[in-house]
């Protein structure tokens, strides 16, 4: 297999190179791509030393296969151009996922939705993995009718330059390069990308729009509320999910407990619950505080956490190439 990884020395580029060590994936050719910046760098793989190259320069190999990880626009740009030399791209960023013809893939729920036609397939938002991750196997024995979902969002979702600031607000108490409008270090900010016209921001409607798409409900009513807060480890979720039949609470750790991908963690006798911290690094996402919502019947509440650097990113699209690669 030739592989090109777009975006091979940010945060998720580097996260997709660890996985793909991990889990033994055998590459003949790897290409690393980023940007001029990072010409004359390196990047070891396999036992192997790879010169960091550019797109121009990629896009001229024998490609099988292009994990991107480099922006929206630079996407929108490059990805039909590698697929019409008959390369598969499966994109990280935002720029396919809502395109009718593009899969919006988790492997574990929807992977039929890949044609022998796919050239480019969409690798979901950080937040909305984990979350369908937990809510299908629900959703396929008691039908979801409404989620309400509150985000509390690592600040690697934002990058490199969002850890630095926060590293240097703990350690002189300011930052001399401010990503976000505010102090991120013993703060939380309900303010996740950009607002748009409704009032909402452009992460809370990702989860709108991309759970539909996924589950494969486009009319499901769904409300999301995402805050960024001072951790690294991962992205936790608070799941407030209506259902049309009613449930049992063993059965719904029985379903989760039983689906590829999750973890129960869920001991509040003593004190064991998901949690960032214990995330970080890890590929499962992790489902606990499962309780029956009281106020209303029929509803669940459940915490959800993942490494939003694996599961949520690099793993996710380590398995749709995987999955590719068996066919």
């Amino acid at each position: 297999m030739n592989l090109a990884i777009v975006g091979s020395t940010g945060m998720v580029g580097r996260t997709m190179l660890q996985v793909l060590a991990e889990r033994g994936i055998e590459v003949e050719n790897l290409y690393p791509v980023a940007s001029k910046s990072s010409l004359g760098k390196k990047i070891t793989y396999g036992g192997k030393s790879y010169d960091v190259c550019l797109l121009e320069d990629a896009i001229e190999k024998d490609l099988d296969f292009a994990l991107f990880s480099a922006g929206g626009g630079l996407s929108k740009e490059w990805a039909p151009k590698f697929a019409a030399r008959g390369v598969v791209v499966i994109d990280n960023s935002s720029a396919w996922r809502m395109e009718e013809e593009c899969p919006l893939v988790v492997p574990q729920i929807n992977q039929s939705s890949i044609s022998k036609d796919s050239k480019i397939i969409a690798n979901p938002n950080c937040s909305t993995i984990q979350l369908v991750m937990a809510l299908a196997p629900l959703d396929a024995e008691f039908k979801i009718k409404r989620l309400v979902i509150s985000t509390y969002q690592s600040i690697t979702g934002t990058g490199k330059d969002a850890v630095d600031q926060m590293e240097q607000e703990r350690a002189k108490g300011q930052s001399d390069n401010m990503v976000y409008a505010y102090p991120i270090d013993k703060n939380c900010i309900p303010h996740c990308d950009i607002f748009l016209e409704n009032g909402y921001t452009k992460e809370e409607m990702k989860l709108v729009h991309e759970t539909r798409k996924i589950l494969n409900k486009p009319n499901l009513p769904v409300t999301a509320t995402a805050v960024r807060i001072p951790v690294v480890g991962g992205h936790s979720e608070s799941v407030n999910v209506a259902f049309e039949n009613d449930f049992e609470i063993e059965r719904v750790r029985e379903l989760l407990a039983n689906t590829e991908g999750v973890s129960v963690v869920d001991d509040i006798d003593n004190n064991i619950y998901p949690m960032p911290i214990n995330a970080e690094g890890k590929d499962d996402v992790m489902v606990g505080r499962i309780r029956r919502d009281e106020s209303q019947a029929n509803t669940l509440n459940m915490w959800v956490v993942a490494d939003n650097l694996r599961k949520g990113a690099a793993t996710n699209a380590v398995e749709i190439l995987e999955k590719l690669v068996q066919k």
